[in-house]
């Protein structure tokens, strides 16, 4: 079990995306993909209010409700729910009210009291940080929230926060969730990571297997007739540097006996500060390989390997 930053929250360390719960997993692939996931040991569950008000048809909060539904049916123990406030069409933003009552909506979807760890989805500069900072701190205060994080903001803005929650006295965030993986780190190597460390802050990385490329199933820049709607994000990873990437993890897996995707998700946990990479499953056949993740250790040697053939990628030029 891993400790988010400073929190009383111990984890797998793995949380399980709910991004797909309502898209490409309706709720019955969803529920079964949660109960592989619970079943297998996992205990950390990711989401957002906004998920996935993206799909034709849907008006955001499928994921939440998905979530909801399962946890009210199945009444787990000890599992970790964390969402998201400020893209969600009807509460857009990060102003004192809207955070309050996108939080209400959230904790309703999900038909829990309080919700373990609160993120700000991203930074809106149209709103004083100090008025944000005070908005989840009430929360908190409240009962409503056990535990602020931040998502997708620059390492100068959680520093500003974190100062304004100490002036303020008030609750200081926990975690900080990147966009990180072995093809997409320079930025959150260089700035993110230095001040997680200065501030005690669990790392908590979407996008971990960057939209499925690093489970090595795409070996080709040409995403045609692939039915995954990821295909093209995924996809213009296969270059000749990205593809030595997967030899790569392709080699040090088969070591262990593991897959790329595991191999993947156990560099990231390597990596400072970091608590729990966030990947998705859309059916129960891909769960057994992120749980993988979450056990399988690598050697310093494996990692520095890792590290050197993922240096010239695109993302690190």
């Amino acid at each position: 079990m891993t400790r988010i930053g400073t929190s009383d929250l111990d984890v797998l360390p793995l949380a399980l995306g709910g991004n797909v719960f309502g898209w490409t997993a309706d709720r019955d692939a969803s529920f079964a993909v949660l109960d592989a996931f619970v079943d297998g040991g996992g205990d950390f569950i990711d989401t957002a209010d906004s998920y996935s008000s993206w799909v034709p048809g849907n008006e955001g909060g499928e994921s939440e409700t998905i979530v909801g539904e399962w946890l009210a049916s199945r009444k787990p123990s000890g599992v970790v729910v964390a969402t998201k406030v400020s893209q969600h069409p009807q509460f857009r933003g990060l102003a004192a009210s809207n955070v309050r009552r996108a939080a209400e909506a959230s904790l309703a979807r999900l038909g829990v009291e309080e919700i373990d760890l609160y993120y700000a989805h991203f930074d809106d500069e149209s709103v004083p940080l100090e008025e944000t900072v005070g908005a989840f701190g009430q929360l908190v205060e409240d009962g409503l929230v056990r535990h602020v994080a931040i998502s997708n903001y620059s390492a100068e803005r959680i520093r500003e926060w974190v100062e304004i929650a100490h002036r303020i006295d008030t609750a200081l965030p926990v975690a900080v969730q990147p966009h990180y993986n072995l093809v997409h780190r320079n930025d959150v190597e260089d700035t993110i990571i230095p001040v997680a460390e200065e501030f005690e802050l669990g790392l908590i990385p979407y996008y971990s297997l960057a939209s499925g490329f690093l489970t090595g199933k795409y070996r080709s820049t040409d995403a045609e007739g692939q039915s995954s709607p990821r295909a093209q994000g995924a996809a213009k990873y296969a270059t000749p540097a990205g593809l030595r990437i997967i030899d790569a993890l392709e080699e040090i897996g088969h070591a262990h006996g593991a897959s790329v995707a595991a191999t993947s998700l156990a560099w990231l946990r390597a990596q400072p500060t970091v608590v729990a990479p966030i990947a998705s499953a859309r059916t129960i056949e891909q769960v057994p390989d992120l749980l993988a993740g979450a056990r399988l250790e690598l050697s310093a040697d494996e990692v520095q390997t890792l590290d050197r053939v993922s240096e010239w990628t695109p993302a690190r030029a």
